[in-house]
C-alpha cells in the first residue's frame, strides 16, 4: 500500500522541482519575450513586424544560460549579431541555385566552427546556424532584407533587457537553484557511498550510479562555480554572495571527503562480519547526513524554518562508543581494524562538521565573525576560456572533433536540402532544422537525439491530430502554441524526448493560426523529421566519424596529469607542513573535472556501434583505475589537510617519487614519447623494502598523554601506509593497461 503513496510522493516531488528549475523559468522568460511582440502586432495591425521581432528574441535565446549576468548579456548580443549578419547572407541565397548550395555548406561549416571556444560559443553558434535555417522560410520575407534584419536586432535587444531585467527582479533565483541542487546531488552521493556500505555481493552498478553522480555534480560545481565567481568579480562584494561561496567550499569539501572513504571494501566486508552493528551505525550515519542536506536544500531561502536535528551527533556518539568497546577487546594497540574505524570514525565527524558549518552560515545573520574569501583568490578558479585566433588555426584539421562536425553539417545540409527540393516538401527547411538540433560531433549522442527526436515527432503528431479532430477553436490553437513552446524549451536539457514531443505540437499549433491544410502540416513535419533524423545519423557514421576510442587517449593523459599535479600538492604541503599552497585547491578542481570528462567519454563510447568499442572493457578498467586512483589522493589530502602530522619521512618521498614517476610514465606513453617496459622493480618489492611489512612507531613513556599521541601516530602511519601501497599498486598497474589499448 505504500509504495503508490511513494510513487506520488516522488512525482509531486519532481514537478515541484520543474517549477522551481532554472529551465523552467527560462522558458517563461521566453514565453514572455515571443508572446508581446506578436500581442502588439496584433493590436496595431503590424503582424509581421511583431512575427520578426520575435523570431530575433527567439534567434537570442539560446545563449541565456546560467552564469554570470556579464557572460549571459554578453552571449545574447553576440548571439544577435551573428544572427542579424547571417540573416542578411541568407535573404540573398535564393538568387542563384548554383550559388546557394556552396554558400549554404560554407556557411554551416563556418557557423558551426565557432563552437569551437567552448560551450557558450556553441550556443552563439547554433543562433547562426538556426538564423540561416530560417532564412529559407516564409516568415517575414514580404519585408526588405535590411528591414527583417533590423527587426532580428530589435528582437534580440527585446530579450537580453528582458533577461537583464530578470536577474534583477530575482537576483537570487539561479544562485539558489543551483545550490540547492548541489546539495542534492551531494545528499544522493553520500547515501550511495552508505549502500556501498552494506553487504553487497556485486557492487558494480552501484559504482557506476556513483560514478553518474559525480560527473553530474562536478558539473553543477563548474556551473555554481561561474555564478558565484564571475558575479563577485564584476559586482564586487556581496555578503550574501560571500556566504553562497563558503557554502559551495564546504560542498566541494565535502565530496573530497566522500571520495575518501575506504577504498578496499574487502577488509570492511570482513569486519562487519564479526561487526555487524558498526556497519548498521555506519550507514545509519550516512543516510542522516543524506537526509540533513536534502532538508537543507528544501530550506536554502527559508534557513530559519529548518528545523533542528541531533541524529548525526547521536549516530557518531554510538559509533564512538562501539570503536571504545571494541578497541578493549583487542590486544594490540596496532590491531588493524581498531585503526581503520577510528580513522573512518574521524573522516564521519569530519562530514558532519561541514553539515553544521553550512547550516551555520545559512542561518548566522551576524557577518562580522564570517572570514570571507578574498576575490583574487576565489578567481582562481574559474575555467578560462582561450578566444585567441590560434584556438581556430591549430584544430583547422582533421583530427579535431569539431572541424570534422563542421564539415559533416556542412556537408549534410547541403543534400537535406537538395533532397527536399528534389521531391517537392512542403518546408525544406524543417529538414535543416532537424540536421542542426540533432547533429553533434559524437556518433552515440546524434543516434540517440535522433532516435528520441524520431519518437517525440511522432507522439506529438498523434496528439496534435487528436486535438485537431476535438476542436477547430483558433483561440485554444494560440493558447496551446505558447504553452507548448515553453514546456518544449524547459524540457531539452532535462528530457529531450518530451521536448520534442511539445516543440512538434507548438509548431503544428501555430500553423494552424496561418494556415488551414492542418493535416498537411503534421504529415510533412513527420517526413522531414524523418528524414532529417536518417541524414544525421548517415552523416556521423559514414562522413569522417569521430570515434571516441581516438579522442579518449587525450581525456585519459590529462586526468592523469591532473592527478600527477594533485598529488605534488599533497606531498608538497606533507613536506613542508603550514599554510596550505594556493595551488592546492586549483589542482584538486582540475583533477575532479578531469575524471569526470573521462567517465563521460567512457559513457559516448558505450553508445557507439560494438565494431567500434575497440578495447572496452580495458578503457573500462582503466576509468575506474583513475576514479580510484582519485578516491585514494582525496583520502590522502583530506587526512593530511585536516590532521596535525609527523614530520615526512624518508620512506614516504621515496614511494611518492615512485608513484610520480609511474604517473608520467603513462603519460609518456600516451603521448607515443616511450615503448620501454618501465620500472623493472615491482612495487611490492619497493614498498617492503622501504616501509618493511610491519608498522613500527615508538613512544617514549607509558603516560596516558604520550599512549593517546601513540594512537595519533598509529592513525597516521595506518592510513598513509595503506593509501600509499594502494597508490603505488594502481600506478603500477596504469601503464600496463595502457600498452594494452
Amino acid at each position: 500500500m505504500k509504495a503508490p503513496k511513494n510513487i506520488l510522493k516522488t512525482t509531486f516531488y519532481d514537478l515541484v522541482e520543474y517549477f522551481k528549475s532554472a529551465d523552467f523559468s527560462k522558458a517563461i522568460l521566453l514565453g514572455i519575450a515571443l508572446t508581446i511582440p506578436i500581442l502588439l502586432g496584433i493590436k496595431l495591425d503590424m503582424l509581421p513586424l511583431g512575427i520578426t521581432i520575435t523570431v530575433g528574441a527567439m534567434l537570442a535565446s539560446p545563449s541565456d544560460v546560467s552564469g554570470s549576468i556579464h557572460h549571459k548579456v554578453a552571449g545574447i548580443l553576440l548571439a544577435t549579431l551573428l544572427a542579424m549578419a547571417v540573416s542578411l547572407i541568407g535573404a540573398y541565397l535564393h538568387l542563384s541555385l548554383w550559388l546557394l548550395f556552396p554558400i549554404l555548406g560554407v556557411l554551416m561549416f563556418g557557423i558551426s566552427y565557432i563552437s569551437i571556444y567552448g560551450f557558450r560559443a556553441s550556443l552563439i553558434s547554433f543562433s547562426g546556424l538556426f538564423a540561416l535555417v530560417l532564412s529559407f522560410s516564409n516568415i517575414s520575407n514580404t519585408m526588405p532584407p535590411y528591414e527583417r534584419v533590423l527587426l532580428i536586432g530589435a528582437g534580440g535587444i527585446w530579450y537580453a533587457c528582458l533577461a537583464f531585467a530578470w536577474h534583477y527582479i530575482y537576483p537570487k533565483g539561479q544562485t539558489e537553484y543551483f545550490l540547492s541542487k548541489t546539495l542534492k546531488l551531494t545528499a544522493d552521493y553520500l547515501r550511495t557511498r552508505g549502500e556501498l556500505v552494506g553487504e553487497n555481493k556485486d557492487r558494480s552498478e552501484l559504482l557506476k550510479k556513483l560514478l553518474t553522480t559525480q560527473t553530474e555534480l562536478t558539473a553543477t560545481h563548474e556551473t555554481l562555480r561561474e555564478i558565484l565567481i564571475a558575479s563577485r568579480t564584476v559586482s564586487g562584494k556581496s555578503d550574501y554572495e560571500g556566504k553562497r561561496l563558503l557554502i559551495f567550499v564546504q560542498l566541494v569539501d565535502i565530496l573530497e571527503l566522500a571520495m575518501a572513504n575506504p577504498v578496499n571494501y574487502d577488509k570492511t566486508d570482513l569486519l562487519y562480519k564479526s561487526q555487524p552493528h558498526q556497519l548498521q551505525n555506519f550507514q545509519d550515519l550516512l543516510f542522516a547526513m543524506s537526509r540533513r542536506l536534502t532538508a537543507v536544500a528544501a530550506y536554502i531561502s527559508t534557513p530559519k524554518k529548518l528545523r533542528k536535528s541531533d541524529a548525526m551527533q547521536s549516530y557518531l556518539e554510538k559509533i564512538k562508543n562501539d570503536i571504545s568497546k571494541y578497541r578493549a577487546t583487542v590486544e594490540s594497540k596496532a590491531d588493524e581494524n581498531v585503526l581503520m574505524l577510528r580513522n573512518l570514525y574521524k573522516y564521519q565527524k569530519d562530514q558532519v562538521k561541514k553539515i553544521r558549518k553550512i547550516e551555520w552560515l545559512l542561518s548566522n545573520s551576524d557577518n562580522s565573525n564570517i572570514s570571507f574569501i578574498k576575490k583574487e583568490d576565489a578567481r582562481r578558479f574559474l575555467t578560462k576560456q582561450n578566444y585567441g585566433l590560434q584556438v581556430l588555426i591549430e584544430n583547422f584539421n582533421l583530427s579535431s572533433p569539431i572541424f570534422k562536425h563542421s564539415l559533416r553539417l556542412g556537408v549534410m545540409t547541403m543534400i537535406g536540402y537538395g533532397v527536399g527540393m528534389l521531391f517537392s516538401l512542403q518546408n525544406p527547411y524543417w529538414i535543416l532544422l532537424t540536421l542542426i538540433v540533432i547533429m553533434r560531433p559524437t556518433y552515440g549522442l546524434t543516434k540517440s537525439r535522433s532516435k528520441e527526436r524520431t519518437i517525440g515527432t511522432l507522439i506529438g503528431g498523434v496528439i496534435a491530430v487528436g486535438i485537431v479532430l476535438l476542436t477547430q477553436n483558433v483561440m485554444v490553437y494560440g493558447i496551446l502554441a505558447i504553452a507548448t513552446l515553453v514546456i518544449a524549451f524547459s524540457m531539452v536539457q532535462r528530457n529531450y524526448k518530451a521536448a520534442a514531443t511539445f516543440i512538434t505540437l507548438s509548431v503544428v499549433f501555430i500553423y494552424a493560426l496561418l494556415r488551414p491544410d492542418i493535416f498537411n502540416v503534421i504529415q510533412y513535419r513527420i517526413v522531414d523529421t524523418l528524414i532529417g533524423a536518417g541524414l544525421a545519423t548517415a552523416g556521423n557514421l559514414l562522413l569522417w566519424p569521430a570515434w571516441e576510442i581516438h579522442g579518449i587517449h587525450k581525456t585519459l593523459l590529462d586526468t592523469i596529469a591532473s592527478s600527477r599535479m594533485y598529488l605534488e600538492e599533497i606531498i608538497n604541503f606533507y613536506n613542508k607542513k603550514g599554510t596550505i599552497s594556493s595551488e592546492y585547491k586549483p589542482s584538486r578542481k582540475k583533477a575532479f573535472l578531469a575524471m569526470s570528462k573521462l567517465s563521460t567519454a567512457f559513457q559516448r563510447m558505450t553508445q557507439e556501434p560494438k565494431s567500434r568499442q575497440q578495447n572496452l572493457d580495458k578503457v573500462y578498467e582503466i576509468v575506474v583505475l583513475n576514479h580510484t586512483f582519485l578516491s585514494s589522493l582525496a583520502s590522502l589530502s583530506t587526512f593530511i589537510m585536516n590532521r596535525p602530522t609527523t614530520p615526512a619521512s624518508s620512506n614516504f618521498n621515496k614511494v611518492t617519487g615512485r608513484i610520480v614517476q609511474n604517473l608520467l610514465h603513462s603519460e609518456a606513453i600516451l603521448n607515443e614519447e616511450i615503448s620501454v617496459e618501465g620500472n623493472s622493480e615491482k612495487e611490492e618489492d619497493i614498498f617492503e623494502n622501504t616501509f618493511g611489512k610491519q608498522m613500527r612507531v615508538e613512544t617514549s613513556s607509558k603516560s596516558k598523554k604520550d599512549e593517546a599521541n601513540l594512537y595519533v601516530q598509529l592513525e597516521e602511519a595506518h592510513l598513509i601506509r595503506e593509501q600509499l601501497k594502494w597508490l603505488l599498486a594502481m600506478s603500477e598497474k596504469m601503464p600496463k593497461l595502457l600498452r594494452e589499448i
